[in-house]
């Protein structure tokens, strides 16, 4: 299936590698009701590709899970291949279904039904809740810098907390301003206030959204809290990359490979090397940096592994690489213990 957002292209392959039909269908339940009678009519579907599982093709991913096929994940065709054989929307649900029959594709899609989506959700919220704290901050310093000396100079030296408090009373005194006859200070005062209590505002969504994922990690995951060096942030990022399914991941080598800290041969010759792996999911991999650093400033088993390696010869860039990997390991035979997912 090509996924788009209000309407979704499939295509139905024989064993073979015959395409047997093509069509199109609405992105509603209806239409995912009849893509899969449609594609039912014309033989048994156990498995299906779907490009953008968990963007455009979530909703049609749940769908197919639900009603027992398979789902896995299609990457986009590659440039080279789009420049041979062309791009329209059948061509690319044509070439979902061949990765799925050649077994190019193999990554099990997200069944995005159970607490890691939930998780997911509230990750995303605190995320964007951040990124405009974070720019609400920068536009009240730089009113501030352009603000009458005097302001300037009253609001001096105050922490961010102060600062905030402080300048979030001057919103409260904007109501008796009388519009169209402020002058530059006072709509300086009226901005800063605003801005101020826009930061308050999201300081509390950010508190709130902490506040239910680390309940939501407590209720479903809480040995994983028991790690050293992760917190309840860290497990949410951990957990997303697992999903709900975890059983979608048959190795820890390729929970390893998601999160971009499984080696990568370079190897040429008489040279023999393997250098970082720069793919997988970034935000997992960051985790996993996190919780390596954390644990080398606290823990005495890593500190120990860290000079007896550095002894050996060993960068600090590899040790770190080969931490990442066994607290991937770690994450990864817990995650499955006690997320086990559906079974079928």
């Amino acid at each position: 299936m090509d996924t788009h957002r209000d309407a979704h292209v499939a295509a139905v392959l024989s064993l073979t590698g015959a395409v047997l039909a093509t069509d199109e269908f609405p992105a509603a339940a209806a239409g995912y009701r009849d893509l899969l009678k449609w594609a039912r009519k014309l033989g048994g579907v156990d498995r299906a590709g779907v490009e953008g599982t968990s963007s455009y093709g979530a909703s049609l991913t749940r769908y197919l899970l639900a009603q027992g096929v398979d789902v896995f994940d299609v990457n986009r065709m590659d440039r080279a291949d789009r420049r041979r054989r062309g791009k329209s929307d059948p061509l690319d649900a044509q070439n979902a279904a061949r990765a799925v029959l050649s077994g190019r594709a193999r990554a099990q899609a997200k069944t995005g039904d159970g607490p890691v989506q939930i998780a997911r959700m509230y990750k995303l919220t605190k995320a964007s809740a951040v990124k405009a704290r974070t720019q609400a901050i920068n536009q009240l310093k730089a009113v501030l810098i352009t603000a009458d000396p005097a302001l300037r100079e009253d609001l001096a030296g105050l922490g961010n907390a102060e600062l905030f408090r402080t300048c979030a009373r001057f919103a409260d005194a904007s109501s008796r301003e009388e519009v169209g006859k402020e002058t530059v200070l006072q709509a300086t005062r009226i901005t800063l206030g605003l801005l101020a209590s826009r930061i308050g505002q999201l300081t509390e969504q950010i508190r709130d959204v902490e506040d239910r994922m680390t309940r939501l990690v407590e209720h479903h995951a809480p040995q994983l809290l028991e790690l050293v060096g992760i917190g309840p942030d860290t497990a949410v990022t951990l957990l997303i990359t697992v999903g709900d399914n975890p059983e979608r991941l048959d190795r820890e080598a390729s929970f390893a490979a998601l999160c971009g800290v499984s080696p990568v041969e370079r190897s040429s010759g008489s040279r023999q090397y393997r250098r970082l792996n720069r793919g997988g999911d970034r935000q997992a991999n960051a985790a996993l940096h996190r919780i390596v650093f954390t644990r080398l400033r606290v823990d005495l088993r890593t500190q120990d592994y860290f000079e007896r390696r550095i002894k050996e010869g060993e960068t600090r860039r590899e040790i770190v690489r080969c931490l990442k990997r066994y607290a991937a390991r770690e994450v990864f035979h817990l995650v499955r213990q006690l997320w086990p997912g559906p079974r079928s």
